[in-house]
């Protein structure tokens, strides 16, 4: 009942943002241009577990993000599609020398069914280092022009490093001939003591 309820004030809550919203948002926060060419037309609705809710540039803790959420956007019957989400601000705004890292990648989505897609690298939560101030986490999901996408992607679980530091989401999109995100989200956010025991877990 409860996972109803958290779906239902989602809907509420993204249904009242247009694309003029998401475009001033994506602008204002300088996604476009340290991220993408253009910003997202739709909204992305994301949601953790423990029912927060990601609203456009919110400022979040790590604490309440560092479970995987719940994410839908708008599918075309029969569509598959890539969700990404990257920091652009790693290892800070002032020098993002390691910039974009990725949080998660999903690629082969079928329609907004997450779980069934393809999890190339494991949702990771923020990771933001202690004095490194706000980082943005941006979810960007793609529609796969060419429908299911053969590839050879390498993978990363939750406690590596590899595979997810100094990546491009517009190079990444234009490998697999994916065009512009149809739909994105972000949220800010800066270290609290949950980081230490993220970095903590790392292998490599």
């Amino acid at each position: 009942m409860k996972t109803v309820f958290i779906l239902i004030a989602i809907a509420a809550i993204c249904s009242s943002y247009t694309p003029v919203d998401v475009k001033e948002a994506f602008l204002d926060n300088k996604i476009v241009p340290d991220v993408l060419e253009n910003a997202p037309k739709k909204i992305i609705n994301v949601s953790y577990p423990n029912g927060v809710i990601v609203k456009l540039g919110e400022e979040l803790t790590p604490t309440q993000v560092k479970k995987a959420p719940w994410v839908t956007w708008e599918a075309e019957e029969d569509a598959f599609y890539t969700l990404m989400m990257v920091d652009p601000d790693a290892p800070s705004r002032e020098d993002p020398n390691l910039r974009q890292v990725r949080h998660w990648l999903v690629m082969n989505i079928p329609e907004s069914f997450v779980e069934s897609g393809d999890e190339i690298i494991e949702y990771l939560g923020s990771g933001a280092k202690e004095g490194t101030g706000l980082h943005r986490y941006i979810f960007l999901v793609y529609k796969q022009r060419d429908g299911i996408i053969e590839h050879n992607e390498a993978r990363s679980t939750n406690r590596m490093r590899a595979n997810r530091l100094v990546t491009s989401a517009s190079e990444f999109a234009e490998r697999y001939n994916l065009g512009e995100p149809e739909f994105g989200n972000f949220f800010q956010a800066q270290y609290d003591e949950s980081v230490d025991r993220l970095h903590a877990r790392f292998i490599d």
